[in-house]
């Protein structure tokens, strides 16, 4: 994400006071709502949907994620890039190109 993104959602938090209200466990709560709300978006059609709802919701996601990042103290980019480095070594793309096993299956 852009750093003029981060900085304004950051910018948003301070300016309502919000950030006292924003433990992990609050964030890691809203988060799984707001991603529940976005899977609502394709609870009756797969193939249908409105695009623009699914993006109001999946920003609420992102949003929210970035909250947790910065009340943890820790960089999306860091975090993504360990992660997909476990995924590659779980995953190899010999044992699993178009394979929709987990890797303990």
């Amino acid at each position: 994400m852009k750093q003029e993104t981060i900085d304004r959602i950051r910018r948003f938090t301070k300016d309502r006071d919000w950030d006292k209200y924003h433990t992990p466990s609050n964030l890691a709560k809203t988060i799984v709502i707001e991603a529940t709300e976005l899977l609502e978006c394709f609870q009756w059609n797969d193939e249908q949907f409105d695009l623009e709802h699914v993006k109001e919701e999946l920003a609420d996601v992102i949003v929210n994620c970035q909250n947790l990042l910065d009340k943890l103290c820790l960089n999306a980019d860091d975090i993504v890039q360990k992660k997909m480095e476990q995924n590659e070594k779980k995953y190899p793309i010999e044992k699993f190109r178009s394979i929709d096993k987990k890797y303990n299956e």
